[in-house]
Protein backbone atom coordinates (compact mmCIF):
# COMPACT_ATOMS: atom_id res chain seq x y z
CA UNK A 1 0.00 0.00 0.00
CA UNK A 2 1.40 3.59 -1.19
CA UNK A 3 1.93 6.09 1.50
CA UNK A 4 -1.67 7.94 0.30
CA UNK A 5 -3.67 5.00 0.54
CA UNK A 6 -2.05 4.89 4.32
CA UNK A 7 -2.71 8.12 4.93
CA UNK A 8 -6.47 8.25 3.55
CA UNK A 9 -7.38 4.92 5.42
CA UNK A 10 -5.85 6.04 8.85
CA UNK A 11 -8.37 9.56 7.97
CA UNK A 12 -11.10 7.21 7.69
CA UNK A 13 -10.67 5.36 10.72
CA UNK A 14 -9.75 8.84 12.63
CA UNK A 15 -13.51 10.26 11.24
CA UNK A 16 -15.17 6.78 12.29
CA UNK A 17 -13.70 7.10 15.92
CA UNK A 18 -14.38 11.04 16.17
CA UNK A 19 -17.87 10.84 14.76
CA UNK A 20 -19.08 7.88 17.09
CA UNK A 21 -17.36 9.80 20.51
CA UNK A 22 -18.59 12.64 19.38
CA UNK A 23 -22.56 11.76 19.11
CA UNK A 24 -22.55 12.03 22.70
CA UNK A 25 -23.51 14.87 24.29
CA UNK A 26 -22.90 15.31 28.70
CA UNK A 27 -22.24 11.89 28.89
CA UNK A 28 -21.63 11.16 32.47
CA UNK A 29 -17.97 9.50 33.53
CA UNK A 30 -17.65 8.60 37.03
CA UNK A 31 -14.12 9.33 38.69
CA UNK A 32 -12.04 6.48 39.69
CA UNK A 33 -16.17 4.79 39.28
CA UNK A 34 -19.41 5.76 41.37
CA UNK A 35 -17.50 5.46 44.86
CA UNK A 36 -18.62 8.51 47.02
CA UNK A 37 -22.56 7.76 47.79
CA UNK A 38 -22.20 4.36 48.97
CA UNK A 39 -18.62 5.50 50.33
CA UNK A 40 -16.74 2.67 48.05
CA UNK A 41 -13.09 2.87 47.64
CA UNK A 42 -12.25 4.70 44.91
CA UNK A 43 -11.02 2.69 41.89
CA UNK A 44 -12.19 -0.62 43.41
CA UNK A 45 -14.00 -2.97 41.70
CA UNK A 46 -16.78 -2.28 43.75
CA UNK A 47 -17.21 1.73 42.54
CA UNK A 48 -16.71 0.17 39.23
CA UNK A 49 -19.24 -2.17 39.45
CA UNK A 50 -21.85 0.49 40.92
CA UNK A 51 -21.01 3.12 37.67
CA UNK A 52 -22.05 0.00 35.36
CA UNK A 53 -25.00 -0.40 37.60
CA UNK A 54 -26.22 2.58 37.28
CA UNK A 55 -25.63 2.87 33.53
CA UNK A 56 -23.66 5.33 33.33
CA UNK A 57 -21.40 6.48 30.37
CA UNK A 58 -18.31 5.81 31.13
CA UNK A 59 -16.41 5.22 34.32
CA UNK A 60 -12.66 6.38 35.06
CA UNK A 61 -9.82 4.56 36.38
CA UNK A 62 -5.95 4.81 36.98
CA UNK A 63 -3.15 2.50 36.12
CA UNK A 64 0.14 2.02 37.19
CA UNK A 65 3.11 -0.70 36.76
CA UNK A 66 4.79 -2.54 39.82
CA UNK A 67 8.17 -3.16 40.32
CA UNK A 68 7.94 -6.27 38.92
CA UNK A 69 5.92 -5.47 35.95
CA UNK A 70 1.98 -6.08 37.49
CA UNK A 71 -0.22 -3.04 36.14
CA UNK A 72 -2.43 -2.48 39.18
CA UNK A 73 -5.54 -0.02 39.53
CA UNK A 74 -5.27 3.15 41.93
CA UNK A 75 -4.99 6.41 41.85
CA UNK A 76 -1.67 7.80 43.65
CA UNK A 77 1.41 6.73 43.19
CA UNK A 78 1.61 5.30 46.16
CA UNK A 79 -0.38 2.15 48.10
CA UNK A 80 -0.84 2.24 52.14
CA UNK A 81 2.57 4.28 52.08
CA UNK A 82 4.06 2.01 49.17
CA UNK A 83 5.67 3.45 46.07
CA UNK A 84 3.76 1.47 43.50
CA UNK A 85 6.49 1.54 40.78
CA UNK A 86 9.28 0.64 43.71
CA UNK A 87 6.97 -2.13 45.24
CA UNK A 88 6.67 -5.76 44.04
CA UNK A 89 2.72 -6.59 43.84
CA UNK A 90 3.13 -9.50 46.34
CA UNK A 91 3.86 -6.78 48.86
CA UNK A 92 1.04 -4.60 48.06
CA UNK A 93 -1.15 -7.76 48.25
CA UNK A 94 -0.65 -7.43 52.13
CA UNK A 95 -2.97 -4.21 52.73
CA UNK A 96 -6.76 -4.45 51.96
CA UNK A 97 -9.00 -1.28 50.54
CA UNK A 98 -11.11 -0.28 53.10
CA UNK A 99 -14.09 -2.28 51.69
CA UNK A 100 -11.72 -5.88 52.41
CA UNK A 101 -10.83 -5.73 48.44
CA UNK A 102 -7.52 -6.69 47.29
CA UNK A 103 -5.45 -3.79 45.27
CA UNK A 104 -6.90 -4.70 41.86
CA UNK A 105 -4.83 -5.49 39.03
CA UNK A 106 -5.65 -4.48 35.50
CA UNK A 107 -6.51 -8.03 34.16
CA UNK A 108 -9.16 -8.13 36.96
CA UNK A 109 -10.43 -4.72 36.65
CA UNK A 110 -11.15 -4.74 32.56
CA UNK A 111 -12.34 -8.34 33.39
CA UNK A 112 -15.28 -6.80 35.85
CA UNK A 113 -15.46 -4.34 33.65
CA UNK A 114 -16.56 -6.21 30.58
CA UNK A 115 -19.38 -8.20 32.62
CA UNK A 116 -22.68 -7.76 31.82
CA UNK A 117 -21.78 -4.19 30.48
CA UNK A 118 -23.78 -2.79 27.73
CA UNK A 119 -23.71 1.16 28.59
CA UNK A 120 -20.43 2.07 30.47
CA UNK A 121 -17.50 3.14 28.81
CA UNK A 122 -14.01 1.91 30.62
CA UNK A 123 -11.39 5.12 30.75
CA UNK A 124 -8.41 4.09 31.25
CA UNK A 125 -5.79 7.22 32.59
CA UNK A 126 -2.10 5.80 32.12
CA UNK A 127 -0.30 7.52 35.08
CA UNK A 128 3.00 8.80 34.04
CA UNK A 129 5.55 7.09 35.51
CA UNK A 130 8.10 9.12 38.20
CA UNK A 131 10.51 6.89 36.88
CA UNK A 132 11.31 7.76 33.55
CA UNK A 133 9.46 8.98 30.83
CA UNK A 134 9.92 5.23 29.09
CA UNK A 135 8.87 3.48 31.67
CA UNK A 136 5.40 5.39 31.14
CA UNK A 137 5.27 4.50 27.25
CA UNK A 138 6.10 0.90 28.22
CA UNK A 139 3.33 0.61 30.96
CA UNK A 140 1.04 2.08 28.20
CA UNK A 141 1.94 -0.77 25.87
CA UNK A 142 1.42 -3.18 27.83
CA UNK A 143 -2.10 -1.76 29.33
CA UNK A 144 -2.98 -2.02 25.72
CA UNK A 145 -2.02 -5.26 25.18
CA UNK A 146 -4.19 -6.55 28.05
CA UNK A 147 -6.96 -4.81 27.09
CA UNK A 148 -6.98 -6.17 23.80
CA UNK A 149 -6.15 -9.64 24.94
CA UNK A 150 -9.19 -9.10 27.22
CA UNK A 151 -11.09 -8.12 24.05
CA UNK A 152 -12.34 -5.20 25.75
CA UNK A 153 -10.57 -2.62 23.38
CA UNK A 154 -13.81 -1.42 21.71
CA UNK A 155 -15.00 -0.60 24.91
CA UNK A 156 -12.27 1.48 26.22
CA UNK A 157 -10.73 4.71 26.01
CA UNK A 158 -7.05 5.86 27.20
CA UNK A 159 -6.28 9.25 28.48
CA UNK A 160 -3.49 10.46 30.20
CA UNK A 161 -1.39 13.64 31.35
CA UNK A 162 1.34 12.65 29.53
CA UNK A 163 1.10 13.38 25.52
CA UNK A 164 3.79 10.94 24.65
CA UNK A 165 2.08 7.90 26.57
CA UNK A 166 -0.65 8.97 24.25
CA UNK A 167 1.78 9.12 21.14
CA UNK A 168 2.75 5.98 21.77
CA UNK A 169 -0.82 4.22 21.54
CA UNK A 170 -1.74 5.62 18.65
CA UNK A 171 1.42 4.60 17.27
CA UNK A 172 0.81 0.98 18.20
CA UNK A 173 -3.24 1.40 17.79
CA UNK A 174 -4.67 3.81 14.83
CA UNK A 175 -8.29 3.03 16.06
CA UNK A 176 -8.47 3.50 19.77
CA UNK A 177 -9.77 6.67 21.03
CA UNK A 178 -7.48 8.95 22.86
CA UNK A 179 -7.70 12.24 24.96
CA UNK A 180 -5.21 14.76 26.62
CA UNK A 181 -5.61 15.85 29.99
CA UNK A 182 -2.88 18.58 30.97
CA UNK A 183 -4.84 21.68 29.41
CA UNK A 184 -2.17 23.13 28.07
CA UNK A 185 -2.71 22.29 24.09
CA UNK A 186 -5.79 23.31 21.95
CA UNK A 187 -7.85 20.99 19.97
CA UNK A 188 -6.08 21.98 16.84
CA UNK A 189 -2.69 21.12 18.24
CA UNK A 190 -3.99 17.35 19.27
CA UNK A 191 -6.14 16.62 16.49
CA UNK A 192 -2.42 17.56 14.14
CA UNK A 193 -0.82 14.45 16.75
CA UNK A 194 -4.00 12.33 16.00
CA UNK A 195 -5.43 12.71 19.30
CA UNK A 196 -9.26 12.45 19.46
CA UNK A 197 -10.08 14.42 22.48
CA UNK A 198 -9.25 17.28 25.23
CA UNK A 199 -10.26 16.35 28.75
CA UNK A 200 -9.51 19.17 30.59
CA UNK A 201 -10.08 20.68 33.85
CA UNK A 202 -13.20 22.39 33.26
CA UNK A 203 -11.53 25.97 34.81
CA UNK A 204 -9.35 25.61 31.43
CA UNK A 205 -12.33 25.60 29.41
CA UNK A 206 -13.16 28.68 31.02
CA UNK A 207 -10.04 30.51 30.54
CA UNK A 208 -10.30 29.55 27.23
CA UNK A 209 -13.63 29.44 26.13
CA UNK A 210 -12.58 29.62 22.61
CA UNK A 211 -11.14 25.98 22.70
CA UNK A 212 -15.08 25.00 23.34
CA UNK A 213 -16.11 25.90 19.78
CA UNK A 214 -12.85 25.08 18.35
CA UNK A 215 -12.99 21.60 19.42
CA UNK A 216 -16.41 21.58 18.09
CA UNK A 217 -15.11 22.29 14.55
CA UNK A 218 -12.39 20.27 14.44
CA UNK A 219 -14.48 17.33 15.46
CA UNK A 220 -12.59 17.28 18.59
CA UNK A 221 -13.96 15.22 22.12
CA UNK A 222 -14.78 17.62 24.98
CA UNK A 223 -14.39 16.16 28.23
CA UNK A 224 -14.77 18.01 31.49
CA UNK A 225 -12.77 16.94 34.87
CA UNK A 226 -13.85 16.68 37.70
CA UNK A 227 -17.08 18.98 37.97
CA UNK A 228 -18.75 17.94 41.52
CA UNK A 229 -20.54 21.59 42.28
CA UNK A 230 -23.83 22.13 40.10
CA UNK A 231 -23.32 25.29 39.18
CA UNK A 232 -20.07 23.90 37.11
CA UNK A 233 -22.23 21.16 36.24
CA UNK A 234 -25.21 23.34 34.76
CA UNK A 235 -22.26 25.24 32.73
CA UNK A 236 -20.71 22.56 31.43
CA UNK A 237 -24.19 21.15 30.69
CA UNK A 238 -24.84 24.40 28.64
CA UNK A 239 -21.89 24.09 26.09
CA UNK A 240 -22.89 21.20 25.14
CA UNK A 241 -19.88 18.74 26.34
CA UNK A 242 -19.42 15.08 24.86
CA UNK A 243 -18.41 13.98 28.14
CA UNK A 244 -18.67 15.28 31.91
CA UNK A 245 -16.30 13.44 34.37
CA UNK A 246 -17.81 14.06 38.15
CA UNK A 247 -17.60 12.50 41.60
CA UNK A 248 -21.29 13.04 42.12
CA UNK A 249 -22.99 11.63 38.81
CA UNK A 250 -26.35 10.91 40.96
CA UNK A 251 -25.86 14.96 41.20
CA UNK A 252 -25.09 15.58 37.67
CA UNK A 253 -27.62 12.85 36.21
CA UNK A 254 -30.51 15.32 38.16
CA UNK A 255 -28.87 18.31 36.88
CA UNK A 256 -29.05 16.98 33.51
CA UNK A 257 -32.89 16.28 33.49
CA UNK A 258 -33.72 19.45 35.10
CA UNK A 259 -31.73 20.96 31.85
CA UNK A 260 -33.09 18.56 29.55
Amino acid sequence: MNTFKISHTFSLLLLVVFASCNAQKNAIVAHRGAWKKNNFPENSIASLRHAIDLKLDGSEFDVWRTADDSLVINHDAHFNKLLIEQTNYADLMKFKLSNGEKLPTLYEYISEGIKNNKHTLLVCEIKPSEISKERGQKTAVMTVEVIKKLKANKKTCYISFDYDILKQIRAIDSKTSLQYLEGNKSPKEVRADKINGVDYHYSVFQKHPEWIQEAKDNKIILNAWTVNDAKDMDWIIAQKFNYITTNEPELLKERKEIKN
